[in-house]
């Protein structure tokens, strides 16, 4: 077969040419696709879904008995997580009912001895005012020689005694007075130590019984039975999965037209581009994430490199469009966001914390059991409640002689 030199330049040029027009085509439908939209997205890799961890941690001492739930299961918020041994919680929580029980009977018996005190005041006062009264007619009888010189000595030497008797009772009473004066029985600060102490065993004794904060699913389950746990420390996590957002972690260089309102657009990697997930800028982090790193870099050091920073950006994602999907925290993005918007100033944050895992009443009624308990114990041992107590008139009697 004779070789063409130029027939075969021929089919290279054409050929060289082909490509060279589709590279050209290629490159102009991107300018066309780049001027008319790719311009107006700011688009990062560098993004991945977010949302609440709830840490369950041990608020009390104890061994670790059941733990009824494991890793992946659903939990609603109140379930029982975790028991742990409450027979020594339990031994103390008689302990502190006991003991309020006996300070009960002892303030009463202290305001018991007060008035005591105050009676036999006003006894000796009444004794004391009888020998002055008896003291003025002798005084006045024994000129006429009515009454002796003997009688008058020995009535001065009981009004001596008497004085003596009511500075003694009334220095008793005095006593009893600062122990529960101006206050109540049942207010007495006594019986407010013995009661707290009785409510903080009753909720030492409440907590060996570990609830879940929230509604979530289970996760990172580190209880195991025969476990000796102490106050923080973990047993598992609980993650709501119908709350989660995008962290974008943007370059400074594309934050200039970032804004917070701005719609965006997510591609999960577990899905791909067959679901793509809509959401909207709802925040700018202040601050790049080195300054929140473990060890901040030391930028003043001679060794230093210019690095592009990254920002982080919230994107909330629908929660209609996240239900029922494999949607989890953790999961790597493709993240878009359209800057064509102009959006809110950069410090608008439209972050809500109006989801059930900002806030939890599974320790609402914790106190209120507990003081209900305490007041059963207070009826049960002082069922008479008098007002707040009046200084005796007796105090103000005078001992000297008029």
């Amino acid at each position: 077969m004779k070789v063409r030199p130029k027939e075969i330049r021929a089919r290279r040029n054409r050929r060289l040419l082909a490509v060279f027009l589709l590279l050209l085509l290629t490159a102009a439908t991107y300018a066309v696709y780049f001027w008319l939209d790719g311009r107006f997205w700011v688009t990062t890799d560098n993004a991945f879904i977010a949302g609440n961890l709830i840490p369950v941690e041990a608020d009390a001492t104890g061994i670790v008995t059941q733990v009824l739930v494991e890793e992946s299961q659903y939990v609603r918020k109140g379930d029982l997580l975790v028991r742990l041994d409450e027979h020594r919680a339990a031994a103390t929580l008689g302990r502190a009912q006991g003991n309020l029980a006996r300070v009960l009977r002892r303030v009463a018996g202290l305001f018991a001895r007060r008035q005591q005190m105050c009676q036999r005041l006003a006894a000796r006062a009444a004794d004391l005012e009888r020998v002055r009264h008896d003291l003025i007619r002798y005084r006045e009888a024994v000129p006429s020689g009515s009454v002796s010189e003997q009688v008058l000595q020995n009535a001065e030497d009981h009004r001596r005694a008497l004085e003596a008797e009511v500075r003694e009772a009334r220095a008793e009473l005095l006593s009893a007075e600062a122990q529960v004066g101006g206050t109540t029985r049942r207010g007495h600060p006594d019986v407010e130590v013995a009661k707290n102490n009785f409510i903080e065993a009753f909720l030492e004794y409440n907590r060996q019984h570990i609830v879940a904060p929230a509604t979530g699913y289970v996760a990172k389950r580190k209880a195991q039975v025969g476990d000796r746990v102490k106050p923080g420390d973990p047993l598992m996590t609980i993650v709501p999965l119908d709350h989660l957002w995008v962290e974008a972690n943007l370059r400074e260089t594309d934050m200039r037209r970032v804004r917070p309102g701005q719609r965006a657009l997510i591609v999960v990697d577990v899905y791909g581009k067959s679901h793509t997930l809509h959401g909207k800028v709802e925040g700018l982090v202040p601050g790049t994430g080195s300054v929140f790193a473990l060890l901040p870099p030391d930028n003043a050091t001679g060794n230093f490199i210019h690095i592009v920073q990254r920002v982080p950006v919230r994107i909330t994602l629908q929660k209609e469009e996240i239900q029922g999907r494999l949607i989890r925290p953790g999961l790597s993005t493709i993240t878009s966001i359209d800057v064509r918007e102009p959006g809110s100033p950069p410090d608008t944050s439209y972050v809500e914390t109006s989801a059930a895992e900002y806030a939890t009443d599974i320790f609402a009624d914790e106190l209120t059991r507990a003081e209900s308990m305490a007041r059963e114990i207070l009826e049960a041992n002082l069922p008479e409640v008098g007002p707040i107590e009046s200084p005796c008139p007796t105090l103000a009697i005078p001992v000297a002689q008029p």
